[in-house]
């Protein structure tokens, strides 16, 4: 499946002019406040009529400004979840989901009730009402309902911003599941980069009504441009090789050992790592006598100095890349230069729990 999107449409004092072309699986609009998302994705669930555009679903048109073709909200089968869960309080959680499914047209493919309960892990809250549930709890419910109204495609609007650190770890990996297990596309609102980084398979950066980077997340969130020098990260693909007895997780890397403090996913794992290229040192030469644990190897693929003091340097390792925020000063005095082999050092303790997700398998077919 992919989502065609594109919508000019003007405000006093701000444009939004968006023409994008989005593959299956989570897409995600990222910015600043005031840089469109909101607006972009109340077009595409009808709330707002742009002045120009189309947007369709493969061959489900939404919306054709050309053609005259402007469906409805509640015709355009959409899955919303919002900010706040938005649950009907008089009504049990399996009523919650059945409501959902009761708007599901006949026609179409909706998951049983036992697989989206499976999925959420919401068969101990069947018979619970919303007000009885955390705020972790309520969205689950909330992505259930919108899941069982068998729509062509999800809509999240800042699904997690209401929620604290520990209910947003809770949840992300039920986006996940979501995200790999489900055959309906996502289009996904947020200003996060670490839950960017872990739920989406192709980012769409917006400034000020328009797209300025489109692609997958390694690529858009490693981009000075997009992120900042301070914001700029990588993605790292790793394997979980064995938990150990001191409280660190070993996993393997293509560009040698990474040492996490001890995960929950258990061997074998494929996970994708978020590291900060501030938090990355360089040296040439393989150190000896550090206290960090985490040395890996790869070869210098790209050298950016900046307009200031700063400069950023990335490293192919293996099928991934590594950026390294430094300073000109390092790059001179270390003669580095494209296509040397070099040495990233990562302390074990840089990498937070939410910067840790699942890997990213292809998308499910129905064929």
């Amino acid at each position: 499946m992919s989502l065609r999107i594109k919508v000019q449409h003007g405000f006093a004092g701000f444009d939004l002019d968006v023409d994008i072309d989005l593959p299956h699986g989570v897409s995600v609009l990222f910015g600043p406040s005031g840089s469109g998302k909101t607006t972009l994705i109340n077009a595409v669930a009808g709330l707002l009529r742009p002045d120009h555009g189309r947007i369709a679903v493969d061959d489900w048109v939404l919306l054709d400004t050309t053609g005259r073709r402007n469906l409805a909200p509640h015709r355009r089968r959409i899955g919303y979840i919002f900010q706040d869960a938005r649950l009907f309080p008089h009504l049990t959680v399996r009523q919650n989901l059945a409501y959902g499914r009761w708007f599901a047209p006949r026609d179409a493919r909706v998951e049983s009730m036992d697989r989206t309960v499976d999925l959420l892990g919401i068969g101990h809250l069947l018979a619970r009402r919303p007000g009885t549930l955390s705020g972790g709890e309520k969205q689950r419910v909330a992505i259930g309902r919108a899941l069982l109204s068998g729509p062509r495609l999800i809509l999240a609007d800042e699904p997690l911003a209401a929620l604290d650190e520990a209910r947003k770890a809770e949840i992300l990996p039920y986006f996940e599941r979501l995200r790999d297990e489900v055959a309906v596309p996502i289009l996904y609102v947020s200003h996060a980069s670490a839950e960017v980084a872990r739920l989406a398979t192709t980012v769409v950066a917006l400034r000020e009504g328009r797209v300025i980077a489109c692609g997958p997340p390694a690529q858009v969130l490693g981009d000075v441009g997009v992120v900042g020098a301070r914001g700029a990260a990588s993605l790292l693909t790793a394997r979980v090789v064995a938990h150990h007895a001191d409280g660190l997780t070993e996993l393997a890397t293509g560009a040698g050992t990474l040492w996490l403090p001890r995960i929950g996913d258990a061997a074998g794992a494929t996970l994708q790592v978020r590291i900060m290229a501030q938090d990355v040192i360089l040296s040439r030469d393989r150190p000896v006598g550090l206290s960090a644990l985490n040395i890996l190897h790869g070869t210098i693929s790209d050298l950016r100095l900046g307009d200031g003091p700063g400069a950023m340097v990335t490293l192919a390792v293996d099928e991934d890349r590594l950026s390294a925020r430094i300073t000109r000063r390092s790059v001179e005095a270390m003669g580095l230069a494209k296509g040397q082999t070099c040495h990233a050092v990562i302390k074990t303790v840089a990498v937070a729990p939410d910067d840790i997700g699942t890997g990213r398998p292809s998308p499910p077919s129905h064929d």
